[in-house]
């Protein structure tokens, strides 16, 4: 009997140095000598500034000084550092900037846009070093010498450019997300509201938001015994004039509701004209998530991450959130540093005997990274059938529901990588068959009322993410939409039989014939 094969896990690589690999800078230093090295600290404000030039031993070149958040200013900053790299011989810098919410930009790109090499310090890591020397003394002027002391350790940290296109997509994913948190707590406000001017109104409705009929009621009538009053006549001849769409049970439905509803609250006609004006400001919202969500779809197209439309249980809106908040997929060099920076791995506390290896999900991580991954988690978990028996799984041993969570998006991060970074569309032996990309995307801008060209430039787009292998498969739901178009089952507009052909002919399939006018196919 031959032995069992134990699978250990590969050993992690051996840190070279203690400083962060994007802090290193001793290299430099010992190339130049200490005395020829300057730091430039700059702890930053809102609409000023204040920097010190030190060399790497902390011998004190210019002195802290304040520089206002001006044209002027900067220049003439930058100046007053050249000045001072001559006359003490420094022949290599760098400039360690504090971030601080977004007012470190300006003096970030002054000195970038002047040759300098700049680098981010975290306001955690300046408190840190403040507080060994400085304890329950904050200044500026210690804040400065906290961030000399970081950058000098290696904690002043480079920070990979990043192109435009991927900036404006980050703050349009943070802007949607943004809407739909008010639109969230909006919806809250407007229940409370209605429920204190009709007690029990909403409840006559399966989809309170979606139902025009309940706002053009709750806008002719300011009660309950109003409606009732009206009688059942008078309310459908209301809702035929105003071209409401209806279906009779529901009006019998609210129409009994008003006979019996219970007494309203005090103030119910200003508790009704305030929740009628907070649905005016969600009906805003949304229209402008949808519209948000059109050029996010526009955005995503251009990048790699498209082809996560190919994994079941992942759509736009998901890949497109993931996307920003990733940024180039080249930034990452495996799918455990996509983990990594999300902070998606347990904390660990040692000392001498005592080793906690599985603590709390580790603090310091890029939040916004992280719940965009878990929201993926979630959506896998309740839509994808291989991580739903998997969650079952793990529910039926006992496990917390936290690493269930947890578990699901390393594995859709490893899996995630292997796709983006390799240019593949899904292929995975225990998991169903892959979606098709251009069919969701095609589904996505029809639910959103896209035009047309953008729909188009959009599918184009995507084309050049997707293997030339894959092109036969992402015709066929294409092919099979465009037949049904030409041979009269599709409903409504058909202006999508303009654009198909063009998608088909970029995957390389020509042009399908339409069958002569009222002519059904043999299919």
């Amino acid at each position: 009997m031959s032995a069992t094969r134990v699978r250990q896990r590969p050993r992690s690589r051996r840190r070279e140095v203690l400083q962060k690999p994007a802090g290193v800078i001793h290299v430099r230093v010992q190339k130049v000598g200490p005395e020829h090295f300057g730091i430039v600290g700059v702890d930053c404000a809102k609409a000023r500034s204040k920097w010190m030039l030190c060399d790497f031993f902390g011998n004190i070149l210019i002195p802290p000084t304040v520089v206002e958040h001006n044209r002027a200013d900067l220049e003439a900053a930058v100046v007053r550092l050249r000045q001072a790299q001559q006359v003490h011989a420094l022949d290599d810098l760098i400039v360690a900037v504090e971030r601080t919410g977004r007012y470190h930009h300006i003096v970030r790109q002054a000195f970038a846009a002047a040759g300098y090499e700049v680098r981010i310090v975290h306001p955690f890591t300046t408190k840190r070093y403040r507080q060994i020397s400085d304890p329950g003394n904050k200044t500026d002027d210690t804040d400065l010498a906290a961030i000399h002391r970081a950058a000098v350790n290696g904690f002043a940290l480079l920070e990979r450019p990043v192109e435009p296109s991927w900036r404006e997509l980050q703050l349009l994913v943070r802007h949607r997300r943004d809407l739909v948190f008010k639109t969230s707590a909006l919806s809250a406000q407007i229940r409370e509201h209605l429920e204190a001017a009709l007690p029990g109104f909403a409840s006559c409705f399966d989809k309170l938001w979606d139902r025009a009929l309940a706002w053009t009621l709750l806008r002719h009538f300011e009660s309950a015994p109003a409606m009732h009053e009206a009688g059942l006549p008078k309310l459908l001849e209301l809702l035929h004039r105003q071209e409401v769409r209806f279906q009779r049970p529901t009006v019998e439905r609210v129409y009994a509701w008003a006979g019996q509803a219970a007494p309203s609250d005090e103030a119910a006609a200003l508790h009704r004209r305030i929740g009628l004006a907070l649905y005016d400001d969600r009906t805003r919202k949304t229209q402008e998530i949808l519209e948000r969500e059109r050029d996010i779809a526009g955005y995503l197209t251009q990048t790699p991450y498209v082809l996560l439309l190919s994994f079941p249980g992942i759509n736009v809106v998901s890949a497109a959130d993931f996307a920003g908040e990733m940024g180039p997929i080249g930034n990452y060099a495996n799918a455990r540093c996509i983990t990594g920076r999300a902070g998606l791995c347990p904390s660990r506390h040692q000392s001498d005997q005592v080793d906690l290896r599985n603590g709390p999900l580790r603090r310091c991580a890029n939040r916004r990274l992280r719940a965009a991954i878990l929201g993926i988690a979630d959506n896998l978990i309740l839509c994808n059938h291989h991580f739903n028996a998997l969650a079952v799984r793990w529910r039926a041993a006992g496990k917390d529901p936290r690493h269930t969570h947890v578990k699901v998006a390393q594995r859709f991060c490893r899996i995630a990588y292997h796709m983006v970074a390799g240019g593949q569309v899904f292929h995975h032996p225990a998991l169903q068959q892959r979606h098709y990309i251009l069919d969701k995307l095609l589904a996505f801008h029809r639910e959103h009322d896209t035009p047309l060209p953008q729909t188009l430039t959009g599918l184009e787009s995507a084309v050049g993410h997707i293997p030339p292998s894959a092109h036969a498969d992402e015709a066929k739901p294409l092919a099979a939409e465009l037949l049904r178009i030409h041979a009269g089952r599709r409903r409504g507009p058909q202006a999508l039989g303009d654009i198909l052909p063009l998608v088909l002919a970029r995957l390389g399939v020509g042009a399908l014939q339409s069958t002569e006018s009222g002519e059904r196919d043999s299919t």
